[in-house]
C-alpha cells in the first residue's frame, strides 16, 4: 500500500514538471529593454527631442533648466557609474566632505574640468558628443547637494515656428521601407537565437556598453583596458571568459560591479563583455 501512494507521488510530480520550458530559453526582452531605458531623452543641438517631463531633485523640483536640458538624466547616462560610487577616485554626489577642497576652485574651474577632464576623469565623462550647456547642466545636478550653483540656463530668442508641409508621397514609402526594414532585421535577431548559443546572445551588447562601460574603457580612465587594444587584453584574455564574466559582474580593481549599474542582470553584464572583448577575443 506505502508503494502504490509512493508511485502515485512520483508520477504526478513528474506530471507537473513535464511541461516546463528551459529558463534559459525563456529571455523577457521587454523587461530587458524597461531596464536599459535611460532615465531621461538626451537632447543634442538641432535635434527634436519632444516636451518630455524631466525627473525631480530630491526636493521635488524640475531638473531641467530653462532651455529644456536635463541635467540629471545626462548625470545618470555619463556620470552615475563613477559620483555615484567613487570609482577611479572620482567625489559621490552628496559628499559634504569630499568636494569641500573642490567648492573652493569656484563653479568655473569646476566646470571647465568637467568639459576638459582632470585626473581619472576624460574629457565631458568620456562622452564628446556632449556640448558645454549639457556638461554644465549635468555638473550642475553633480553639485547642487553640496553648493549653490548658478543658473545655467540661458533664455534663448524665440523663433517663429516653421510651417509643416505635408509628407509628399515619396517620402511615406521611403518611411514604410524603413521601418518594414527594422521590423525584419528584429525579427533576424530573434530568429539568430538558437538553443546553442547563451541565454543572453540576443542581448544587445552594444547598447549596454555605450550605457555602462563606454566612458572607461573607450579612454583607458582609472586603468581600464581599451576596447580593440590588443596590448592591453592580451594577458586578461587568458583568463578565459568565464573569469572576465565574473570580473564584469562582480567588480575588479577600480571598477564597480556590473560597472556601476546595478539594476542590469548579469545576462546584459555578459552580453556587454562579449561586445567589450569582441575585437581581441
Amino acid at each position: 500500500m506505502k508503494s502504490s501512494k509512493l508511485i502515485m507521488g512520483c508520477l504526478a510530480t513528474l506530471g507537473l514538471t513535464a511541461g516546463a520550458s528551459p529558463v534559459l530559453a525563456d529571455v523577457d526582452r521587454d523587461a530587458i529593454a524597461e531596464r536599459l531605458k535611460p532615465a531621461g531623452q538626451l537632447c543634442l543641438q538641432g535635434e527634436d527631442c519632444g516636451t518630455a517631463a524631466a525627473p525631480a531633485d530630491d526636493n521635488g523640483n524640475d531638473v531641467a533648466d530653462a532651455n529644456g536640458i536635463d541635467g540629471g538624466a545626462i548625470y545618470n547616462r555619463v556620470c552615475m557609474a563613477c559620483h555615484d560610487t567613487g570609482a577611479a577616485g572620482a567625489p559621490v554626489r552628496g559628499d559634504e566632505g569630499q568636494w569641500a577642497d573642490r567648492l573652493d576652485k569656484g563653479w568655473d574651474e569646476l566646470l571647465a574640468n568637467s568639459i576638459n577632464g582632470i585626473g581619472a576623469m576624460p574629457a565631458r565623462g568620456g562622452n564628446p558628443n556632449l556640448t558645454d550647456e549639457e556638461v554644465a547642466a549635468s555638473t550642475a545636478y553633480l553639485l547642487e547637494p553640496v553648493m549653490d550653483v548658478p543658473d545655467v540656463a540661458e533664455e534663448a530668442p524665440a523663433e517663429e515656428a516653421p510651417v509643416e508641409e505635408a509628407p509628399t508621397e515619396e517620402a511615406v514609402t521611403e518611411e514604410e521601407a524603413v521601418e518594414d526594414e527594422a521590423v525584419e532585421e528584429a525579427t533576424t535577431d530573434e530568429a539568430a537565437v538558437t538553443d546553442d548559443e547563451p541565454a543572453w546572445a540576443g542581448i544587445n551588447g552594444e547598447a549596454i556598453y555605450n550605457q555602462a562601460c563606454m566612458a572607461c574603457h573607450m579612454t583607458g580612465a582609472a586603468g581600464a583596458p581599451i576596447r580593440g587594444n590588443e596590448g592591453h587584453w592580451a594577458e586578461r584574455m587568458e583568463q578565459g571568459m568565464e573569469t572576465l564574466y565574473e570580473n564584469s559582474i562582480t567588480g575588479i580593481g577600480a571598477m564597480p560591479p556590473k560597472g556601476g549599474h546595478a539594476n542590469l542582470s548579469d545576462d546584459e553584464v555578459r552580453a556587454a563583455t562579449d561586445y567589450l572583448v569582441e575585437p581581441t577575443r
